[in-house]
């Protein structure tokens, strides 16, 4: 599945998050660094979902936090990480 990612630039470092995956954050000393670090954290977040019986939040489109939020501003790095795991339930 493909999860949208945002990363905003801060003083020191970038900061990482999946607004599909609420609680699930990562950060890096360049954007290549925190993405890496955002793919890992998602893998951890849903293997701990699927542990707890949780299912997997099912991502959104670019087009609907484009279209139907304020989640995206125009100083944001967009991207978005594709993760393969089998066991994935989607909500």
């Amino acid at each position: 599945m493909k999860f949208l990612v945002i990363i905003e630039k801060g003083a020191k470092n970038y900061s990482a998050y999946s607004p599909d995956v609420a609680g699930c954050a990562a950060t890096g000393k360049s954007v290549e660094e925190a993405l890496e670090n955002m793919r890992e954290a998602l893998k951890f977040h849903f293997e701990g979902m699927l542990e707890n019986g949780e299912e997997i939040p099912a991502p959104k489109s670019l087009n609907y936090y484009i279209e139907k939020t304020d989640e995206i501003s125009s100083e944001d790095i967009l991207a978005h990480i594709n993760l393969e795991i089998p066991e994935l339930a989607f909500a």
